[in-house]
């Protein structure tokens, strides 16, 4: 029977286990509150590219309410949307913030910005 000594073995002790775990898990309880605003911000986009079919600002803003009601957008709404002609092209551009609670006084800011284009 062999002898092994202390210095030779490897693998994790049941603190950095512990460490490791409650990262992870803190890591993932974000990533399953941040993949909602990016849902959502994909949405806002298809919105938006929607919108661009009216002729003039209210029209524009009232296709977009339309369809973000359709898709439950709630970050954003049509008076929020800057409505802008290039080239005879209805262009539509937004931006809005989301804010993440952590804990205590921290907060997780994602700022989402985007146009039609």
């Amino acid at each position: 029977m062999t002898h092994i000594s202390k210095s030779a073995q490897r693998g994790m002790s049941l603190f950095s286990l512990l460490f490791v775990g409650i990262v992870l898990a803190a890591s993932g309880v974000i990533v399953a509150q941040v993949i909602p605003t990016a849902i959502e911000f994909q949405a806002i986009k298809k919105a938006a590219k929607k919108s661009t079919e009216g002729n003039t600002v209210v029209e524009v803003r009232s296709i977009f309410d339309k369809a973000a009601s359709i898709d439950n957008i709630t970050s954003i709404s049509g008076k929020d949307i800057e409505v802008t002609k290039e080239n005879d092209k209805v262009v539509v551009n937004f931006e809005y913030h989301r804010e993440i609670h952590l804990a205590g006084p921290a907060y997780l800011t994602l700022k989402y910005a985007g146009s039609s284009r």
